[in-house]
């Protein structure tokens, strides 16, 4: 018969999910399940991360809670413009389109390889051969593309097709694959083979870092093989505050998106939600006029002062938010890619990590099956322009792998993907969750808003009948309300499990991206 091992996870695809849990079963903990997760992502959801992206990992043990840092770092030098390979390409979500910048020194450095090695070391128990295989076997045998998968490799077909090596994968048979079809990626299982056997440095050391640094030299980029050897993820302490009687757990800057959530829920701590109705005129305006405020917060000098100590004890004191708390009491008086994994194991410990390979660069290292990120061309991670980046530097992130303790035990593990609407779908989620009480697969599903540069976008779902009666109670914020026609993967996608007080588990992938959920059991006696 089987036996129950307490312990769930919540993933981007099913294989996702599945190579998780499955470490469970093995008699691994939930750091084993969140790297062989992660390792598994790079095979089934190669539109959202990759083996050469970078992401943040946050985990909680009986003893501690430690932020892995593993993302991008900027390189170490520059080269002339007309010598760059960088070029713009729009992507098109149905209800908006946003532009990203593809090409070699779109590239920057990479830390997921580095973050899975360190994770493990530090905290796993399982031989790394044996959290490997599953993201092997699903490269060798071919992983069954579900309706999500197939939409996002369709708006992101003029990147993944742009090279050679990205037709063979991506358009095998001259056409693009389709819900159903089978995504192989052989070339991808060789490299995990490899570095399963020869160590994940060689990734940064060893002959695939030398194919990556010669074609940046001789095409367009500007990876070096210093910038490679040097790369170190960074251990930090999460930032902590208060929600409510919940203990808020999050990535610290200099990544930004968890500060503005923190910030956001300072704002909100101040409503008084039993007597706001789910989804009514107030509800939403409340939460137009938090996300406003958080943008005007972050505007008024946060984004120069990231590297700066202590930055975010500082932008969430009392001091720093009672003047916005005011604005927005006053204004409520009148009546926003990545994938993100969380898993709870049954010794309590818990892991909630993000990673992005943006859209990718459209460069493949050859023979490896690694496409590399393009994070260097995504405007919202370099505010002050294209190439002006600090050299040597990581980059800051709107990703916010989070987890809400209760009396020092995971309560809620979550996170999501979702560019700049990552810090607005996790708010939603945790203000359903514990300001109107919903079950965690309902807080996830419920629709969702995104307030940006004067647009509010809101999801089908809401009872606030005409545009225009939205607009009238935002009348100096908003120019703009866009209703969506149906639920999607622009506002975000969330991934989490929950940890109820009578101990029971549960999880819930976000059905915007088709999320995953599985349940660890094996066979007993």
């Amino acid at each position: 018969m089987s036996q129950f091992i307490p312990g769930m996870i919540a993933a981007g695809h099913p294989c996702t999910a599945e190579a998780g849990i499955e470490m469970l079963r093995l008699g691994g903990n939930a750091f084993d399940g969140a790297v062989a997760a992660m390792l598994a992502s790079f095979v089934a959801e190669p539109g959202l991360t990759s083996a050469a992206g970078g992401g943040f990992l946050l985990a909680h043990t009986r003893d501690r809670n430690l932020l892995f840092d593993f993302f991008v770092q900027t390189p170490r030098s520059k080269r002339n413009a007309q010598e760059l390979d960088f070029y713009p390409v729009p992507v098109d979500f149905g209800g908006a389109v946003q532009e990203f910048h593809i090409g070699l020194a779109s590239m920057g450095v990479p830390g997921n390889l580095a973050g899975v090695l360190a994770v493990h070391q530090k905290l796993g128990r399982l031989p790394f051969k044996v959290v490997v295989e599953p993201a092997i076997q699903y490269a060798t045998e071919g992983v069954i593309l579900n309706s999500f998968q197939a939409y996002l490799l369709k708006i992101l077909n003029p990147i993944l097709t742009a090279s050679p090596e990205g037709r063979q994968i991506y358009a095998p048979q001259g056409t693009g694959l389709e819900a159903g079809d089978k995504l192989y990626l052989k070339d991808l299982a060789a490299t995990l083979q490899y570095l399963a056997e020869a160590g994940i440095k060689e990734f940064y050391h060893g002959a695939i870092a030398e194919q990556l640094v010669k074609d940046c030299q001789e095409k367009g980029g500007y990876l070096t093989r210093e910038d490679l050897s040097a790369y170190q993820v960074i251990e930090r302490e999460p930032l902590v505050t208060q929600y409510r009687d919940e203990t808020f757990l999050t990535n610290p800057p200099p990544s930004s998106g968890g500060v503005l959530i923190a910030f956001a829920l300072k704002l909100l701590e101040s409503v008084d939600f039993q007597e706001v109705g789910f989804g009514s005129v107030r509800h939403l305006q409340i939460l137009g006029d938090v996300m406003r405020l958080t943008n005007l917060a972050r505007s008024n000098g946060y984004d120069e002062n990231l590297y700066i100590p202590d930055l975010g004890n500082q932008f969430l004191s009392p001091e720093h938010c009672t003047e916005y708390v005011r604005v927005l009491e006053s204004d409520c008086n009148r009546l926003g890619s990545t994938t993100h994994i969380s898993i709870i194991d049954g010794e309590g410990n818990a892991a909630s990590v993000t990673t992005s390979n943006g859209e990718g660069s459209s460069y493949i290292i050859p023979e490896t099956g690694i496409m590399v990120n393009n994070m260097l061309g995504e405007a919202d991670l370099n505010p002050n322009g294209f190439h002006q980046w600090p050299s040597n530097r990581r980059l800051s992130s709107m990703m916010a792998p989070t987890i809400v303790l209760k009396d020092n035990r995971p309560e809620i593990v979550l996170g999501s993907g979702g560019s700049n609407r990552i810090r607005t779908a996790i708010l939603q989620v945790i203000s359903n969750a514990i300001d109107f009480n919903m079950d965690l697969s309902r807080a996830i599903a419920s629709p969702r808003v995104h307030w940006e540069n004067g647009v509010f976008h809101l999801e089908p779902g809401f009872e606030t009948g005409e545009p225009e009666s939205l607009s009238n109670v935002m009348p100096n914020q908003t120019q703009e309300v866009i209703k969506w026609q149906e639920k999607n993967m622009f506002f975000g996608g969330v991934n989490g499990v929950r940890m109820r007080g009578d101990g029971e588990i549960e999880a819930a992938g976000d059905p915007r991206r088709n999320g995953a959920i599985a349940q660890g059991e094996r066979g007993g006696d």
